[in-house]
């Protein structure tokens, strides 16, 4: 049955993973790439601390020490991906950590000065902390700094993560390897942020295919998961190669409220009093959410002909998501590994209702 879908179907589908492991199961439930790997995904439990030590760092000089350690760590994991996924597209997507995820919790850590200090046993160190991660501290941590913002911020960054990205390449091509990548920068708001974090990208890309004497092919493209992004696609769709659409975060800033939230604490009311049918976050809001991707498409296309559309949100594996995104001719839809039959099905059902 699924191989008759695929034999009708138009849509691609690939798969979010984040681990070579994901990608394995990915590959045998028959994904035909990454669409999204979401680097910050790499840097959960131990690891947690790199990062917490890049953005309190109080100076380059600190934070390039830490970038010494995650570049062999970067190069090391995006390598055994397109290993895995040898000839097939990987899509990476460069560092989009809200802070809170990534830093001590504000009001853990003064309790935890406070009882120190009346004991005597505070220390200078602690006082540091406190005050570091009390400037970082966010309101709405899920519209501050992060995605594109953090890269052009923390100057360095974003470099550090395209050159692992380019020497993992560089180190596959070596030993025989069909490595295809494209590399995505999260939650651009204006074309300015994307054409300034691609010049970076792009350098670092010829500085490595220099050193290494190889060509690295290379997609720069973004996520679209904001209102602003969509409407201004003609603009954007001049300084990318592609567009994925972000539904999750698309969602959630079109309706103004937080997922988490949202199914918590009100969801079940607005389903009682029928605002929602269903989950907008589960299957997607066509007359929202899906007018903005409809206008970013045919924005986007009347700037850049050539460009490549699909979509990374947990919509993505949904069966009526997928009906609506083969009618707005999309590319390729990406889901979670385990949803991949069920989108490689649907996209197939999708094609025969077409006709």
């Amino acid at each position: 049955l699924l191989r008759h879908a695929d034999r009708r179907r138009r849509l691609m589908v690939r798969a979010n993973c984040d681990t070579s492991p994901d990608s394995d199961t990915a590959r045998r439930f028959g994904a035909e790439g990454i669409g999204l790997c979401r680097t910050e995904h790499m840097f959960l439990g131990d690891k947690r601390i790199l990062i917490e030590r890049v953005i309190l760092a109080d100076s380059q000089e600190k934070r390039d020490e830490v970038f010494a350690v995650l570049l062999p760590m970067q190069r090391r994991e995006f390598s055994e991906i397109m290993e895995v996924m040898d000839g097939l597209v990987t899509t990476i997507r460069l560092l989009d950590p809200p802070l809170h995820e990534f830093l001590p919790d504000l009001g853990d850590l003064r309790v935890r000065v406070a009882i120190a200090n009346e004991r005597g046993e505070s220390t200078a160190e602690d006082e540091e902390l406190l005050q570091a991660v009390g400037k970082m501290h966010e309101t709405n941590p899920m519209l501050g700094l992060r995605g594109v913002r953090l890269g052009l911020v923390f100057a360095g960054l974003y470099e550090l993560q395209v050159r692992a990205i380019a020497e993992a390449m560089a180190d596959r091509i070596s030993v025989g390897g069909n490595p295809k990548v494209e590399i995505m920068i999260p939650l651009v708001g204006s074309h300015m942020e994307l054409k300034l974090t691609r010049q970076l990208a792009e350098k670092v890309i010829k500085e490595v295919e220099l050193s290494r004497r190889v060509e690295l092919p290379v997609d720069i493209g973004t996520m679209i998961e904001l209102p602003r992004a969509a409407l201004t696609a003609n603009r954007i769709g001049l300084v990318a190669d592609f567009f994925s659409f972000g539904t999750n975060d698309l969602t959630q800033t079109t309706w103004g409220f937080s997922r988490d939230d949202v199914e918590a604490e009100f969801f079940s009311r607005y389903l009682e009093l029928g605002i929602f049918t269903v989950s907008p976050f589960e299957t997607l809001d066509e007359f929202g959410v899906g007018e903005l991707i409809s206008i970013a498409i045919e924005r986007g296309r009347s700037s850049n002909p050539n460009i490549h559309l699909g979509v990374c949100g947990e919509h993505g594996g949904d069966p009526e998501s997928i009906h609506f995104f083969h009618a707005k001719g999309l590319d390729y839809v990406s889901c979670s590994p385990y949803r991949v039959p069920i989108a490689r099905l649907e996209a197939g059902r999708a094609s025969l209702a077409a006709i």
